[in-house]
């Protein structure tokens, strides 16, 4: 019984429900006990939709990111436009061994926007402080859309991108970089994102990757693709590159 008064009190809390309610990213609001947790652990989400992604974390495999202690206060789920369906997510506390410690499981609701939010032909403009801002470059211009990809060149895009998730897990860089960049050639900005964060020293230091020489340059280059692909962290990574 020891272990199981111990799996309950390390248990994730979050949402019974989450509902995008037609928004592209969402609050994934993980709550975890500010105490007694083994050192170094951390939290796998899985059963995300395969096109969905995470603001903070990586892929391990598909529709399933792992995700420090520390970045679950701002966690978001991105969500490609008009995707609809319901998800089972199942949120596991693990690890470093990868042994599951506890989990959760929450539904994550994927429906159109209600009536009653104004349609983006609609929706108020922006204020003329932030129109000017943007004119004069003081603030980034809103990201390009995702292009839209054949089904077919995006499912082969996105195994591209798990076979270079693998590499990077397990610290070839180099191979991981050459699978990132044949999915950007698809046009995947997912793949964009992932080369880009091989390069930039956060998140090489969140990924505690040894061994690679960072390069912001080549990382504020492969995330201006990102966002060129319509990865919508694209701005935030910039903007914390910048910073």
């Amino acid at each position: 019984t020891g272990s199981t008064d111990t799996a309950v009190s390390l248990r994730p809390q979050m949402p019974a429900a989450i509902r995008s309610n037609g928004a592209t990213s969402v609050a994934l609001d993980i709550k975890v006990p500010d105490r007694d947790l083994p050192s170094n652990s951390f939290i796998r989400v899985r059963g995300l939709p395969e096109a969905a992604s995470l603001s903070d974390g990586f892929a391990a495999a598909a529709g399933t990111w792992s995700v420090p202690i520390k970045a679950l206060p701002h966690l978001k789920i991105n969500l490609p436009p008009a995707l609809t369906g319901q998800q089972v997510l199942t949120v596991q506390l693990v690890s470093t061994e990868g042994v599951v410690l506890a989990e959760g499981q929450s539904s994550l609701i994927l429906a159109a926007a209600s009536p009653s939010q104004p349609s983006p032909a609609t929706a108020a403009p922006a204020p003329a402080a932030k129109r000017d801002a943007v004119a004069i470059g003081k603030l980034p211009t809103p990201a390009k859309p995702a292009p839209k990809l054949a089904p077919e060149e995006r499912q082969r895009g996105e195994k591209l991108v798990a076979q270079g998730d693998r590499y990077l897990e397990s610290g070839n860089i180099a191979v991981a970089r050459a699978y990132y960049q044949r999915a950007v050639d698809i046009g995947l900005g997912l793949a964009a994102l992932r080369l880009a964060a091989t390069y930039d020293p956060t998140e090489l230091e969140r990924l505690r990757v040894q061994g690679v020489v960072p390069s912001p340059a080549d990382a504020r280059k492969w995330y201006e693709r990102a966002r060129e692909l319509g990865a919508p962290e694209a701005d935030e990574r910039l903007a914390r590159l910048t910073n």
